[in-house]
This record gives structure tokens, sequence and C-alpha cells, in this order.
């Protein structure tokens, strides 16, 4: 069943169009407008500071309309769950840092507290995650490298710990400064120059790094840790070359490791719909290995390196190394956004599937009080995790008061149980980092269905994850940044110029080279542009006008001469008539010579109507060679029409002296009403009265 609509109204240039439905009060003048603005900032009231306090710190906000018995049970048992979780992976991903386990301990906790007072994401899960923590284990390596042989019980050891976490803890705070910078500029849609493709990219190229870095640990060996350009395969060569001296005990110990985490995280993953909590397998593992490695003396016996001696209590408060701040601003650049990033894209997914809001500068302010504040309790740089964030929601968390529980769980461990996992075995750590990384790994499954929705996205993905694979793990994401924003500009400045055709009995106008049933309009070249006029791209914009109008310059100076030889033959020929008083009968069959050789030198049709619909911008540049080819136009004596142009950008385009050269009232709504009045135009004298019927 068809339906039509028929519309009868009169034609609206743009002027007509504001004159008749635009707003009736004056613009006031931008000093006004701005002391306004500033006087309302500046107003203090009990409710404005109420406000603001409910705003910047959110626990305020939604703890007052908590729904106890119905999110209570969800949030307690999520919580402990991810407590359960955050304590074999804290003491890993501290190895992934290059210090003790124990400061992993620590950044599960502090964070946990502090997101939860600031955070607006009610299904996020902070504290230690893969990537950042081996961006920072980069860092401290390159300040700090780890000698070979190193006695742990030695004054000397104690030192180097204390100068490793230093530089951890420096990482963070500086960090954190950087975020709370930006969020007092706030500069939150910077997270957005990290797309999705990117992100996974990344993630994916840096599990890799993570799975290479922990191959030592898993085989025993005592390899130096690589930094720079091409680590992991210095890395991978260092392995093969010391494979000889592998702890068979150790490589034992981490393969029956795998073999039990694998399928268990599996079951955990298949099943998640039917287990109201997921198989704490790391904890368990872990319990396990350290009564087995106590038992059996596998440190002394057969050298199983073990975590050693892990501190009960809380941790004082210690200045970072904030002297190492020139030699590490590079890097935390680096880590900042990529944690960042991360943070808010879970936020963001999970929040679009909750059916709630975040708010990117907040999760700033969150986030970079939660590393500035841990940095001085011998933290390293935190974030959102994937896989916690991930069971957090799975276990049935519905607020961020499930991180009270998640951090009275790490506290207890701090205060009483740390020092129990004397004897685990490092080993273990690896392997759970490995088995943590199940997920980024998989992101290859998205590259079949990104190859058929956009291939472009498709090579940024292969760029970013290549980048980073060969390179290094900061390198390759600044590659991928510059590569991802290359191709933005590339397809800005090879946007698409096209011919418009009007189908059949409609107000319709598309591309006649992908609509065959849509027709050209008699005496009338609809153009249209689908990208932004700039100066990057206004010889390609020349190009196409030129191409589609046959603008060439031989024919606009063959026309400009032959309309210079008509006006001088037009004046000799009145002269010579006021003169002598008798009329030029050999002037008219020349003027008509002129007038079809002019003729001849015309393009389609004595009008082109420029649509505007897709130019969302214009500069400086791309106006005057806008001006510039309404100049060329009209010197081949064709009429210049616009339909469709946004306020900006015909605001740019008239402040530049487009009015000089052309009729205000040239200047259409839509492309409907500018064809109307040119075939009007043609048929009959202009009349106030015109009418758009379709």
């Amino acid at each position: 069943m068809s339906a039509s609509v028929a519309v009868y109204r009169n034609i609206y240039t743009e002027d007509r169009f504001k004159q008749t439905y635009g707003s009736d009060e004056k613009p006031s003048g931008e000093g006004v407008r701005l002391r306004e603005r500033l006087a309302a900032s500046c107003r203090c009231s009990r409710r404005a500071c109420l406000h603001l306090l409910k705003e910047r710190v959110p626990i305020f906000k939604w703890l007052p309309g908590y729904r106890l018995k119905k999110w209570i049970l969800g949030d307690t048992i999520a919580g402990l769950t991810v407590g359960i979780l955050h304590i074999p992976q804290g003491m890993a991903f501290a190895l992934l840092t290059s210090v003790a386990p124990i400061y992993g301990l620590y950044t599960s906790f502090f964070p946990v507290v502090l997101y939860m007072l600031f955070g607006t994401g009610r299904h996020v899960s902070t504290g230690t995650f893969a990537v950042v923590s081996l961006m920072t284990g980069t860092v401290v390596e390159q300040l700090v490298p780890s000698p070979l042989e190193l006695n742990s019980s030695s004054p000397e050891a104690a030192d180097f710990e204390a100068q490793r976490i230093g530089v951890a803890s420096a990482v963070a705070l500086l960090s954190g400064i950087m975020m709370l910078c930006m969020f007092g500029l706030q500069l939150g849609f910077l997270s957005t120059y990290l797309s999705e493709p990117i992100v996974k990219a990344f993630t994916s190229a840096a599990a890799f790094h993570v799975t290479v870095s922990q191959l030592q640990s898993m085989l025993g060996l005592r390899v130096p840790r690589h930094t720079g350009s091409f680590s992991l395969f210095k890395t991978l060569a260092s392995v093969m070359e010391n494979l000889p001296h592998t702890n068979t005990a150790e490589l034992l110990i981490s393969m029956v490791c795998l073999l039990v985490l694998v399928p268990v995280k599996e079951i955990n993953m298949r099943c998640r719909q039917r287990l109201r909590t997921p198989i704490p397998v790391e904890i368990i593992t872990v319990i396990i290995a350290t009564g087995v490695t106590y038992a059996s003396s596998l440190d002394s016996t057969y050298g199983v390196q073990i975590v050693g001696h892990i501190p009960a209590g809380f941790p004082r408060p210690r200045m970072p190394a904030v002297h190492t701040f020139p030699d590490i601003a590079g890097d935390t650049v680096a880590i900042t956004f990529v944690g960042y990033a991360v943070s808010v894209s879970l936020a963001m997914i999970y929040a679009d599937k909750h059916g709630y809001s975040i708010h990117p500068n907040q999760e700033l302010l969150a986030h970079g009080i939660s590393n500035t504040v841990s940095s001085l309790f011998t933290c390293f740089p935190s974030s959102a995790t994937l896989a916690t964030t991930n069971i957090l929601e799975s276990a049935g968390g519905y607020t961020q008061l499930s991180g009270l529980f998640t951090s009275l769980v790490v506290l207890i461990v701090l205060l009483l149980i740390g020092p129990l996992f004397y004897f685990l075995p490092k080993a273990v750590l690896a392997c759970i980092n490995v088995t943590s990384l199940r997920q980024m790994f998989l992101q290859f499954r998205d590259l079949p269905d990104l190859w058929r929705i956009s291939k472009i996205d498709f090579v940024v993905w292969v760029v970013t994850w290549l980048s980073v694979v060969v390179l290094n793990v900061d390198l390759g994401l600044a590659i991928g940044v510059v590569f991802s924003m290359m191709t933005v500009i590339c397809r800005t400045q090879r946007a698409g110029c096209s011919v418009l055709g009007r189908a059949s009995n409609t107000e319709i106008y598309r591309p006649m080279e992908n609509h065959s049933k849509c027709y050209a309009v008699p005496g009338v070249t609809i153009v249209t542009y689908n990208g932004p006029i700039y100066y990057g791209n206004r010889s390609f914009f020349r190009e196409e006008i030129s191409r589609l109008l046959d603008l060439t310059p031989e024919r606009i100076r063959s026309r400009e001469k032959a309309r210079k030889a008509m006006e001088r033959r037009e004046r000799e020929s009145s002269v010579n008539t006021v003169e002598r008083g008798v009329a030029n009968t050999s002037f008219s069959s020349e003027n008509e010579f002129f007038k079809s050789e002019m003729a001849e030198n015309d393009v389609q049709g004595q009008a082109v109507l420029i649509d505007c619909s897709s130019v969302i911008f214009v500069d400086v540049a791309g106006a005057r060679l806008f001006i510039q080819m309404c100049i060329e136009c009209q010197k081949m004596g064709l009429r210049i029409y616009l339909s469709n142009c946004n306020e900006g950008v015909l605001k740019i385009l008239t402040s530049s002296g487009l009015m000089n050269y052309m009729n205000p009232q040239h200047i259409f709504v839509t492309v409907h009403d500018a064809v109307v009045h040119i075939q009007e135009q043609k048929e009959k004298p202009p009349e106030n009265t015109s009418t758009v019927w379709v």
C-alpha cells in the first residue's frame, strides 16, 4: 500500500524564513552574556552548595535513595566475590608493575573506596589492571632496572624495593594530577579520541606483552626485563636462549595451574546465567599452591621462587619519588589516557545496559582523586578492570556500595591473612595474569564483523595491533591514535561531490550516479558536496566542482574573451550610430555570431544550485575559495544559488564577502524551493506570492 503527501506553501529564501519563523528577541551582546554567566556562577547559597556537593561527591546523591531490601543482597554478594578475586589479581599484577605483591593489595583497596565516593559508574570495579600495570612496570624497569642476582633478605633488596615503589607511586601521583587538571579544564571528551577499534586492538596487543613478560616466572627463568621498541621480541629471544635453564618444578606448577584455571574460567563464562556467583578458582588455586609449597618445601628443595614476606597492617603514608617527574612525564601521559579511556568505556557500556548515565568529567575527578590519594599510600596507578567489572555486574551488583564489601575483604587480608601467603609461588601469580587476559585475546573474533561494517576501522584495528606488538605499548598506542585521526582527515579531504537529480513527482533529490530513476532538472545543475570545506581539502573541492561544471581555465578565458569582444563591438556600434545617424546593419549578424559562440561555451544549464546540507563547517580559506568558484561560474554566465546552508556556514560565507558577488534572494531553505523558484523565473516574471507545490 502506497501513500502520497501533498504540500502547498510559500517559497522560502533564508531571509524570508528568518522573518517568518525567526526569534523576535534581539540577541544581546557577548559581554552582557559573559557577565551574566560569571555573576550566576559566583552566587552562593545553601541550595547551590548542596547541589555542588551532590554533583562532586555522588554518594550523597544516590545513597539517600538506596533501596536496602532490594539491592543490599546483590551488592553484598557481588562485592565479596570481586574482593576475593582482587587478592590474587592484585598480587599478580604487582609483578607486572615490577614491585612487591603487597603493593598490589594496597592498590586493590584505596582506589575501590575512593571511587565508591566519587565515581558515577554503578557497576565499575576499580583496582589493578593488567595493561596499566604493564605500562607502569616498563617505566619502573627503565628507571630502576633489576639486577639478576639480589638476595631478597638483604638491606640492599629493601632499598631496591623502596626505590621501585617510589617510582610506581610517582607515576600514580602524576597521573592523578593530570586527571585533576583535565577535570578542571573539562576535558572529559578527550577519551573519544581513543575509539573502540583502538582500545580493543591496544588491549589485545598488550595482552601479548603481558603473556610474554610472564614466561620467565612460569618457567622459573631469571632473565632481564627488556623495555623500549621491539621489547616483546627481545624478551622472547632471552627466554628461548635460557630454555635449558628452565626450573622443572615451576614448569609443572604452571602447567597444573593452567589446566585448572582455564577450564574453570570457561565454565564461569558459559554458565554465568546459572551460577549465582562465579567459582573463585583464583583464590582456591592460591590457597592450595601456598599449602603445597609450604608442606613440600619446594622453595628450598627445588628453588621455586615464592612471594616472600608480606607485611600485615595498614601502610603508612609515604611521599612518592617526585624528583622523577621529568623522567616519567611522557610515559605517564600514555598511562593516564589508557586508564581513563578504558574506565570510561567500561562505565558507558554498563550504564547503557542498565539504563543510567555517567559523567565523563566526574569520572576524571574520581580517578584523579583515586590515583592522587592512593599514591601517598604506596600504590601504583589504578583504573577500572575488565574482568572484575564483568564479574561485579554478572554477580548481581546494583550500586557503588558493592565497593564497600570489596574493600572489606581486601582489608581483612591486609590486616590478618597477608603473611600466610609467604610461600605462594610466583609461577601461580604469572598463570593468573595470563588467564585473566582471556577476554582480550578473544577480541580477535570481532575482526570479521569489523571488516564487514567498516574496512577503515578494520585497518585502524590492524595498524594499532601491529604497532603495539612490534614496537611498544605506549609508542604503538600513539601510532594508532595518529593513524585513526589521519583516516578521519583523509575522509574529509576526499569527500564525495556529485550531481543531484529529482525523483519524479517528488521533492526528493538524490545523486544520479547512484539512482538511475532520478533525472536532471532542465536548466539547473544541482551539485552537492558531502564534507566540510576547509584549508585541508579546498584543492579537492575546487577540482571536483570544476570537473562537474566543466570550469576549465581555457573555457573561462574563452568566455571572457568572447564577452569582452561583444561588449567592444556594441560600444563601437553605438558610437557609429550616433555619429552617422545610420544604423549598422552588419552589427546584428556579428553580434549573433558572438552570442552563439558564447552559448557553445556554456555548461549544462544556465543555473547552478549548490546543496550545502552536508557542509558541516567552512573556514576562512574555504570561504574564499567558495567565493572564487562563484565568481568563475558568473564569468561563464551561470547564476549561482545556494540551499540548505546551516547558520554557521552561512555566517562565515557572508562575513567573507559572499553577498558582494551573489544576490541574497538566491539563498534558499531547501533544494526544492530553489528549483521551483528557478523554473518560475524562466516561465514568468518574479512575483511575491511564489509557492511550492509537491
